[in-house]
């Protein structure tokens, strides 16, 4: 899977660093075990699907409506400023600060990221996990690709330098210094360790990206889906007049009484499925399963879009029904095939952070302006785009202040 946005571990030259780096797509082993350990703690000392960060998202919120408030009326896209507020979060706890919108090195990087992930699902792209060689290929895709990796690298590694020749040990900032101070740690004590700058270039890139194109995707996917569902919306701003009101922000506390704006975000959520094929698995042992023979070490690929797509499990599942998910009473109703953040011991890692992201950002858009397809315009597309994640094609809508 290293025809992403940055390449996988042992691909290129330009890292130096061995095969399996990371905590999305490494092989489960002890060393993404330590990894991935590290990484949860040191994240979650810093809010990280904690209510800690919520003051954190609703700072960021008011730069989200602000953008918003200067385009009412308009035909606009909200592509960048979804972009930029969710990737401004997840910047926050791992690199000690956020960007402004309107920072050129900042855009660029939120840019080489959506191209990497369109290449990442680019057929003659994706030939440089089989044979890579062809990353010296200097015409097509893989040109393309070559030239991501170097940029990505370039503003992940100048980020590290920055934060190497600046940090003090002693009051560590965000995820990269304790990560740095964890290194010097385990040199100190002569140990053979995974925890390496390389490494961390690994680490912060999985954070940065997955932390930003999921969670991004999805909020695009909400806003499409309320201007094109105009008696869902209504409905959510009823819920959202009477529980909340209009003049403070939303808050986690609200999402208790708030049934529908979050049966709302779970069918967005099983509608969308913006990682449709979820993280690949590793067969841990040989298993026989309906005939056929799964050799342990095997690639095991979860189909998500299937599950939330299977009609044995879902009724009328192509048509988009946040009531399915609330009983006659009104309360949440879980299902066992609603897995959109994956399964297994690769489930999202983010999950809870994310969780928390698209209903105080979800609610707080809503809670300010009714979102309309521009008049005239042809019904969205709303069969997405593939790459590493499934992204709607991309739209405008028009922004109205409630």
């Amino acid at each position: 899977m290293a025809a992403g946005p940055y390449p996988e571990a042992g691909q290129t030259a330009e890292t130096g660093q061995t095969a399996g780096a990371g905590i999305v797509f490494a092989p489960y082993g002890l060393v993404w075990k330590q990894q991935r350990k590290f990484s949860l703690s040191t994240l979650r000392y810093f809010g990280f699907g904690k209510l800690d960060l919520e003051p954190k998202i609703i700072e960021e919120l008011q730069f989200v409506k602000s953008e918003f408030s200067s385009a009412v009326g308009m035909a606009f896209c909200p592509s960048h400023v979804i972009h930029n507020a969710v990737s401004n979060i997840i910047c926050s706890m791992c690199f000690g600060k956020r960007f402004e919108y309107d920072d050129e090195e900042f855009r660029t990087m939120l840019n080489l990221i959506v191209q990497g992930m369109k290449l990442a699902s680019n057929s003659p792209a994706m030939l440089i996990n089989v044979i890579p060689l062809f990353q010296y290929l200097p015409f097509g895709p893989f040109k393309e690709v070559v030239k991501t990796v170097r940029d990505v690298t370039a503003f992940l590694k100048n980020i590290i330098d920055q934060h190497r020749k600046t940090m003090d040990p002693e009051n560590p900032r965000d995820f990269v210094d304790f990560y740095l101070k964890e290194i010097d740690y385990q040199r100190h004590k002569k140990q053979n360790t995974s925890f390496s700058e390389d490494y961390l270039f690994y680490i912060i890139g999985d954070l940065f990206v997955a932390g930003t194109d999921t969670t991004s995707n999805t909020l695009l996917w909400a806003i499409l889906f309320m201007a094109a569902h105009p008696e869902v919306q209504e409905r959510v701003h009823k819920e959202i007049s009477a529980v909340i009101g209009e003049s403070r922000p939303p808050s986690l506390k609200d999402k208790l009484h708030m049934p529908f704006t979050e049966a709302t975000i779970m069918e967005i959520l099983r509608m969308t499925t913006v990682v449709p094929l979820a993280i690949p698995h590793m067969a841990s042992e040989t298993i026989d399963f309906k005939g056929y023979t799964i050799p342990k070490g095997s690639m095991v690929v979860a189909n998500l879009w299937s599950v939330h797509r299977d009609p044995s499990m879902w009724e009328h599942p192509d048509e988009f029904n946040p009531s399915r998910f609330l009983s006659p009473d009104g309360n949440i109703v879980k299902n066992e095939a609603f897995m959109p953040f994956g399964i297994g011991k690769r489930i999202c890692m983010g999950e809870q952070m994310a969780k928390m992201e698209l209903f105080l950002i979800f609610s707080t858009l809503l809670q300010s302006f009714c979102f309309k397809l521009p008049e005239g315009s042809d019904a969205p597309n709303m069969a997405g785009q593939f790459g590493l994640t499934l992204s709607p094609h991309p739209f405008k809508i028009i922004p109205v202040m409630r």
